[in-house]
């Protein structure tokens, strides 16, 4: 029998919306690596001598859409970003790849005979050659991002990493899984921690639960036992002619920072000095998020003239920099590398990034937001200093502040907007902007909630034998169990409505509302 330590997490049992069961994208994040570790989206049948007793699991598949699966794999794909590996939902790949250097971890809300944990993985399998799986329950956890943390977080058990822990000054157990530090962009924790609240993640040198002295060196782990290392450097670590070339008037380039002492080295040459605008943007989850979503590299520029440094920037706040400065004639040289801030060192702030940039000064300078709640209507007001004319405005919400969707598209001659909102709950805004040649920039955000918001539909949540439902108008429901899995549907009217739950078990359930005005979920325990 193998050598093993057992490793499981317990989390708070939280519902996840669901819809029907998508088409798995088929992704990669780096195809040419022999190394493989599977994601599986779309349900197995498992015969495992580790996992349920040695009896056959039969997993359902991840109750998520395309867009969701494909969140999961980019923000795994970017916590393995620097390492010789590939993450995949493909597969053809994981069969493809050596038995000893590949893993599955199964995606499911199949949890039952798993009770009272939101992952489970087995420590070094990875290497074991037998093809034992990890898994992550989805209907254990709460959001896309959870999801995607704990994948992260059981491959790393399988990977040979242990928890990373938190102690105080006197060596005393604080964390068992350090929830990390900071709020924000800029917040962060380790990935074999509890990373779920925090924006920036990333893999660690610090203590496990064993010992305060006890430590464990993350990337020196990964890359020495399992038969795959870092990624070969992408760029010239020196200001040299190796330097890669980028055009002042159109600076468009990507890179990996694999490694603490790492840095990517760009050469420009101005022929004629004037201003210049430089972005450089660490990977971003996915479109329609803040800035800096998923990241896990916090990014600094060191600007030279030859081999004399012009200038460092790296703010404190933001893990981007923006540079707008004003230089002669001259060969320039970008060096990009990775750094810490105040909520960690650089030893993980590791990852993928662009570089963009364009000559002259950066068209859009402010956009300031203000807002306002009176009851259930939200007030806006904003100002837009740009130097070309701005050809759209748009106002955007959200309900966690990460995810930002189309609110109203606005006149561009109108500078205030108001409307009546059906939320409840904190809701988050900002201002999108583009300029007639293109460019894109966002307002800071206004969170506000509605002082008293009345539901479209009235119900009873806790029940013993029927669900009524008192509606304005007749509408269409959809009844959930608590895997998501729809057991009814059915249509009410304006006026009072029952559902009848005489013939389900007691437990909890999920009710979605809709109606030609509203749209509502409520969950129902039956006793």
């Amino acid at each position: 029998m193998k050598n093993f330590t057992q490793k499981i997490i317990g989390l708070l049992l939280l519902a996840i919306p669901v819809g029907l069961i998508a088409q798995v994208p088929k992704l990669n994040s780096f195809s040419g690596a022999t190394a493989t570790i599977y994601i599986d989206f779309d349900g197995e049948t498992i015969n495992s001598a580790y996992w349920n007793g040695g009896n056959t699991l039969v997993c359902e598949p991840a109750p998520l859409s395309t867009l969701q699966m494909t969140e999961v794999f980019n923000r795994v794909a970017e916590d393995y970003r620097p390492f010789n590996v590939n993450i995949t939902t493909d597969l053809s790949k994981y069969i493809a790849a050596p038995a000893n250097q590949r893993v599955r971890i199964i995606v499911t809300p199949t949890s039952a005979w798993r009770q009272g944990v939101g992952g489970v993985a087995f420590t070094g399998s990875f290497t074991w050659g037998d093809d034992t799986p990890g898994f992550v329950f989805t209907d254990r956890l709460g959001s896309v991002k959870a999801i995607a943390e704990c994948t992260s977080h059981e491959s790393g058990h399988t990977v040979g990493l242990s928890h990373q822990s938190k102690y105080n000054g006197n060596c005393q157990l604080t964390e068992t899984y350090n929830t990390g530090e900071g709020t924000g962009e800029t917040s962060w924790a380790p990935i074999m921690g509890n990373s779920y609240a925090r924006n920036m993640t990333g893999w660690n040198n610090g203590p496990t639960p064993y010992g305060c002295a006890n430590t464990q060196d993350n990337l020196t782990i990964i890359t020495s036992q399992n038969g795959f290392g870092y990624r070969v450097d992408d760029h010239s670590d020196e200001i040299s002619s190796n330097a890669t070339f980028v055009n002042s008037a159109g600076i468009n380039a990507e890179g990996v920072i694999s490694t603490a002492s790492d840095k990517d080295v760009f050469k420009m040459d101005i022929s004629i000095g004037g201003e210049i605008h430089i972005e450089a943007k660490p990977f971003m989850v996915s479109t329609g998020y803040s800035y800096n979503t998923g990241a896990n590299l916090d990014i600094q520029v060191e600007l030279y003239n030859g081999s004399t440094l012009i200038g460092t920037y790296n703010p404190s706040n933001s893990m981007m920099v923006n540079i707008d400065t004003t230089l002669n004639a001259g060969s320039y040289y970008i060096m990009i590398s990775a750094d810490g801030n105040s909520n960690t060192t650089g030893y993980g702030s590791l990852g993928s990034y662009s570089l963009t940039g364009y000559r002259g000064i950066l068209p859009i300078r402010s956009i300031s937001l203000t807002g306002s709640a009176n009851k259930n209507k939200h007030s806006f007001n904003w100002n837009i200093i740009a130097d070309e004319p701005v050809q759209n405005q748009e106002l955007q919400y959200s309900l966690d502040g990460r995810l930002f969707n189309a609110l109203n598209a606005i006149n561009i001659s109108k500078h205030s907007f108001e409307y009546i909102t059906n939320q409840s709950n904190l809701v988050y805004y900002r201002l999108k902007v583009t300029t007639v040649i293109g460019e894109i920039a966002y307002s800071n955000t206004v969170a506000l909630k509605a002082e008293s918001v009345t539901k479209a539909f009235n119900v009873t949540n806790t029940v013993q034998q029927e669900i009524v439902v008192n509606a304005q108008e007749k509408f269409n429901y959809r009844l959930l169990d608590i895997n998501g899995r729809t057991i009814e549907t059915g249509n009410g009217q304006m006026g009072t409505s029952r559902i009848n739950l005489t013939n389900r078990a007691s437990g909890m359930y999920v009710l979605q509302l809709l109606s030609a005005s509203a749209k509502q979920s409520e969950r129902i325990l039956k006793q």
